[in-house]
C-alpha cells in the first residue's frame, strides 16, 4: 500500500512527493526542463528527425547530423538536471562530433543523467516545420526515443506542427521538448 503526501518540509517542496512503501520512506524529487534547437534547411545532407531519416530534398545544416528533435530532448533534460546545454557537452568544433549520429549524443546524456542519480519520468516534444508532412514517422520517432532514454513509449509525445507560413516559413525546422526527471532518495 502507498501513502502519498505532497509537499514535504520547506519552501521549494512543491516539486518531491513522499512515498510509503513496505514501511521505508521514499524522497523522489521531480526536475521539469524545456529545451528548443533549430536549424536551417541543406542540400546534400540527409534530413534526420527524432533519429528517422525522412525522405526530403534536403536535410538540415548543423555540425552533427543536426537532428533537432533529439537536441533539443538532450537540452532539456540538461536543463533539468541543471548540467548545462548540448553544446557544452558536445561542442561543434573540431572532428569528433562532425556528423555524428544525435542518438549517439542523447545516449550519452542519458549516462551522465544516471551518475548524477537522474531517471527520466517523461518527455513531451514538437516538432514545427512547414514542410515536409511528418506524421507517417512520429511513431518511429517515439519508439527511437523511448529506447534511447529508457522509458516506456507511452512517456513519449512527439507532436507535429506548422507555423502557418510565418517564423521559419519553409527555411528549416525548430523543435521544442520539456522533460520530467526523477531522482530517488530512501531513508527510513
Amino acid at each position: 500500500m502507498k501513502e502519498i503526501k505532497k509537499g514535504a518540509r520547506g519552501k521549494s517542496c512543491f516539486h518531491r512527493l513522499l512515498v510509503r512503501q513496505n514501511h521505508a520512506w521514499r524522497v523522489i524529487m521531480i526536475r521539469i526542463g524545456i529545451g528548443y534547437d533549430v536549424h536551417k534547411f541543406a542540400q546534400g545532407r540527409k534530413l534526420i528527425l527524432g533519429g528517422v531519416e525522412v525522405p526530403f530534398e534536403m536535410g538540415l545544416d548543423g555540425h552533427s547530423d543536426a537532428d533537432v528533435l533529439l537536441h533539443a530532448v538532450a537540452d532539456a533534460l540538461l536543463g533539468a538536471a541543471a548540467l548545462g546545454d548540448i553544446g557544452t557537452h558536445f561542442p561543434p568544433t573540431g572532428e569528433r562530433y562532425k556528423n555524428i549520429d544525435s542518438g549517439l549524443l542523447l545516449k550519452e546524456v542519458i549516462k551522465l543523467l544516471s551518475k548524477n542519480g537522474w531517471v527520466v519520468g517523461n518527455i513531451d516534444t514538437v516538432i514545427v516545420a512547414d514542410r515536409p508532412k511528418l506524421f507517417a514517422y512520429i511513431p518511429q520517432m517515439r519508439v527511437n526515443i523511448s529506447k534511447i532514454c529508457c522509458v516506456p513509449e507511452h512517456a513519449v509525445s512527439v507532436k507535429a506542427t506548422t507555423e502557418e507560413g510565418l517564423g521559419l516559413a519553409g527555411q528549416g525546422i525548430g523543435a521544442h521538448a520539456v522533460c520530467a526527471i526523477c531522482e530517488q532518495r530512501e531513508f527510513a
